[in-house]
Parts: structure tokens; C-alpha cells; sequence
């Protein structure tokens, strides 16, 4: 704990979604809706227009649907959010060389160790300088919170939102602390809340009153005595600059069970050339493979396979989890399935690429490549695929625009960029030859160095998004 509030946590408020809306003039003020849009799709992020319907992160998509129909249903641009998340890194880069990123949209920033700030007033007017910078840089808001730890930081943070900033005072944090829902405390899930109600404990100020023994006695020596200690309002880790990936993987919800045996092997191999893909931009290697299987009375089975040495070549992975499979009984149907890879490592072992060819024998040929690589998308057939709601177009005749929706043969794209009005509908036949996929503009706001991270983001390989 420290003696000035000079841990700084940033969230970006509504990330996916406030990005649509920037990036889109006609969704301005309206509400956004971003994630899964098959009937087993589940909600990324909803604007906060979408929220005030009930729509949440997590949700299903049709749930969501149905509480607000009238919403803007749009599927993720990955490559667009990740060049957005750079600028943003690139900022508190700037206050810290201690810089611990969560995700895109979220990050902390150890001021202290930047000589950003040393004390209150200083952390305060740092972190309004930051969300003025992340403003006129993205044209996107975002919420800060300062604090002594992580932990009350993250919570300052979320305090608030949306576009604020909150700073609280060391030596506060019990009294914070004590009258908030024990689901607040890092490590409280739904699981371990329902285990501490039944217990008769719901505030922190109950598990502080509880004492450390009786939490042990609950919860376990370590996840007790932890929790015990946050609930004192104690938290001393550090920020920690480079965060490790542990493992890698994707994964894929099917609208319809897949009952056919031969299908859930193409979609295994498929899921694990999409891992290696994602495997290799993160610039790793690994030696366990695992596979993941949801069944159709959503029991889900794990496998795990470990090789001599780490690998990132597709063939390796692709017939491990293929043997993995074997071992996997589908009888009634798979409703999920995922590969991954851990146990990473930032080299390869040759004698593995040996070892691929000769276990890969017949087993994928240049012909089955093809038929499954247009499988990757997430809409079942070519003109959903090549034309998801909220994907980027462009018109010989009419420049840049988005595809508002398609079928029964035709697209409807509306024309508009970041920093125009809103823009005209057209619609046009899906195979329009005068209509192709483009990549995203950058927001305004962005300038030459936004354009340039969109443009670099989207040359990358997909990365399994």
C-alpha cells in the first residue's frame, strides 16, 4: 500500500461499441450492440444507450435482441479496436515505463515509477491530462481511478464511469470498502458470493468482521487469508510491466449441434490452424495442446496432449488435436469447440517440423485446406460472411461505407466515414463486382499516426479473432 494515490487503472468506457459509434456518424448517440450475432452469439459490448434497455457483456444475443430490438447489431472488428488500444498504450507509455495492460480497453500505470505524479494533486491533474489526451488522440473517452493499490484503483475507476475520474485517498479504504457487496473483492464470483451469503457474510465489512480464521475455514488457507487481507483494504502488488501469456486458444459456438463426426474433425483442425495463427502473432511457440468440447447437454470435456518441445507449426497442432478427439465421445451432438495451446515459449524446436511431416502423412491435403479455410467466418454462408452487419465496404461509385445488413441476395451498406455527417443507404446486389471489403478508416482524431496503426492492424494475420 502507499502513501499517495499513484497507481493509476484506466478503462475505456464501452470500448467495442463507443468505437462503432465514432466510427459510424448515423450510431452516434444511439444504441450499439457489438458481439456473436448467430443465435448462440453473445454480447461483447453495448454502448451505454443499449444498456439502459438491460443489454450487458456476457448476455446472449438474442436476449439481448429482444430487449432492444430497435439496437444496431454489429460483429467485432478486432484489427480496428487493437489499432485504437495502441494509440492508447502508446499514451500511458508516456507517464510510466511501468505499464501492465488487462486487455484492449484497460490497463494500469504505476505513476510513481514515471515521476508522473508523487502525490495527490499530481496523480489528479496527470490522470485529466491523460483523458484529455486519449480524447483529442481517439476521439473515445475514458474513466480513470487513482489509488494507494490496484485493487481501490480498479474501483476508482469504476466509480467513474462513464468519463470521470475518481481519486481515492489513502487510508480511506476500509471505510470505501466496508458497506460494498463482497462481489467487488478480486476472486468473488458468483460462486464463491452465493458460498460467503450463505455464510451470512454479503458486505466487505462482514469478512472483515468475520476474521481471517473463519475465512480460512470457508474458502481455504490461501484464497481466505487473501481475501481477509482485501478486505482490510490491503493490496501490495506491484505493477508489473510485461504480463506473460499463458496459453493461447479459440474457440467456436455452433448455431445447430453438430452430430456428424467427419464435420467435428474439419472444425477441430480448422479451430487449431485459426490457434496457430494467433499462436505465431503473439510471437510463441508451445508444447501442450488442448482441446475443448461442449456437449450438447453442456457438459464440457477437456483433453491435453504434451509434446517433446514447444511448436508453433500448424500440421503438429492440427493432428494432436485430432488424436485428442479420438479420445472424446460426441454421441448426441457438440455444441462447442476450442483449441489451444500452452506451456509457451519464444522459440520452436526444429525436430518437431521432422516429426509433423512424418506423423501427417495423408492426413491434409491443399484441397481440404481450401474447403475449410471460408469456414472461418462467423455468418454460415458466403454472402453472410462476406457481409456481416458493421463490416467495412467500399463502392467504385460511392466511396467508403458499412454494411448495414444482407439477404435474400442483396447488401445494404450505408455510406458514411468518422468524421462525416451520416450518411445515404444504398442497397445493391451481394455480388455487386463495384462493391468490395475494405479496411477501417481511422477515427478522427486519429491523424496520420491512427491511420497508420489501422492500416499496420489490418495487415496483420487474423489472429484467431
Amino acid at each position: 500500500m502507499r502513501a499517495a494515490p499513484t497507481i493509476l487503472h484506466l478503462d475505456m468506457d464501452a470500448f467495442f461499441a463507443a468505437a462503432e459509434q465514432a466510427a459510424k456518424p448515423s450510431l452516434r448517440g444511439k444504441p450499439v450492440v457489438v458481439g456473436g450475432l448467430g443465435p448462440r452469439g453473445v454480447v461483447a459490448t453495448a454502448s451505454y444507450e443499449a444498456r439502459r434497455f438491460g443489454v450487458h457483456s456476457a448476455m446472449p444475443m438474442g436476449q439481448a435482441r429482444r430487449l432492444a430490438p430497435n439496437a444496431a447489431y454489429l460483429v467485432p472488428r478486432f484489427a480496428f479496436y487493437r489499432a485504437i488500444s495502441e494509440q492508447v498504450m502508446e499514451l500511458l507509455g508516456r507517464l510510466s515505463p511501468l505499464v501492465e495492460p488487462l486487455s484492449l480497453d484497460e490497463a494500469f500505470v504505476d505513476l510513481e515509477a514515471g515521476g508522473a505524479a508523487d502525490d495527490g494533486p499530481s496523480a489528479r491533474a496527470t490522470g485529466e491530462r491523460l483523458r484529455r489526451d486519449i480524447l483529442a488522440t481517439t476521439g473515445l473517452t475514458g474513466s480513470v481511478g487513482l489509488a494507494g493499490s490496484k485493487m481501490i484503483a480498479k474501483i476508482a475507476s469504476e466509480e467513474a464511469k462513464p468519463d470521470g475520474l475518481v481519486l481515492i485517498e489513502p487510508g480511506t479504504e476500509r471505510e470505501l470498502l466496508g458497506p460494498k457487496s463482497v462481489r467487488i473483492l478480486p476472486g468473488v464470483g458468483p460462486a464463491t458470493g452465493e458460498h460467503l451469503r450463505r455464510a451470512g457474510m454479503t458486505t466487505v465489512s462482514d469478512l472483515a468482521e468475520a476474521g481471517e480464521d473463519e475465512l480460512v475455514r470457508l474458502l481455504g488457507r490461501s484464497h481466505g487469508a487473501s481475501l481477509y487481507r482485501m478486505a482490510q483494504g490491503y493490496d501490495d502488488r506491484p505493477v508489473v510491466a510485461e504480463r506473460d501469456a499463458k496459453s493461447v486458444s479459440v474457440e467456436d459456438t455452433f448455431d445447430v449441434d453438430l452430430h456428424d463426426r467427419v464435420r467435428i474433425r474439419t472444425e477441430v483442425e480448422r479451430l487449431a490452424e485459426r490457434c496457430v495463427r494467433r499462436l505465431r502473432g503473439s510471437g510463441h511457440s508451445g508444447r501442450t495442446i488442448v482441446l475443448k468440447v461442449r456437449r450438447f447437454d453442456f457438459s464440457t470435456l477437456t483433453r491435453s496432449e504434451t509434446l517433446r518441445g514447444p511448436t508453433d507449426d500448424p500440421v503438429v497442432v492440427r493432428e494432436a488435436a485430432a488424436r485428442l478427439l479420438e479420445g472424446v465421445d460426441t454421441t448426441g451432438g457438440v455444441r462447442l469447440l476450442g483449441v489451444g495451446v500452452s506451456g509457451l515459449a519464444d522459440y520452436t524446436q526444429e525436430d518437431l517440423f521432422a516429426q509433423a511431416e512424418a506423423e501427417a502423412g495423408e492426413g491434409f491435403t491443399e484441397e481440404a485446406s481450401a474447403a475449410v479455410a471460408p469456414a472461418e467466418a462467423e455468418a454460415p454462408g458466403p454472402v453472410e460472411r462476406r457481409w456481416a452487419p458493421g463490416l467495412d465496404v467500399r463502392h467504385a461509385v460511392y466511396g467508403a461505407g458499412w454494411v448495414q445488413g444482407s439477404g435474400v441476395g442483396r447488401v445494404t451498406v450505408r455510406f458514411e466515414e468518422p468524421g462525416s455527417a451520416p450518411g445515404r443507404v444504398r442497397t445493391f446486389l451481394v455480388d455487386d463486382p463495384e462493391l468490395e471489403a475494405a479496411d477501417p478508416l481511422p477515427l478522427v482524431g486519429g491523424g496520420a499516426t491512427g491511420a497508420a496503426a489501422v492500416a499496420q492492424a489490418c495487415a496483420r494475420p487474423a489472429a484467431g479473432l
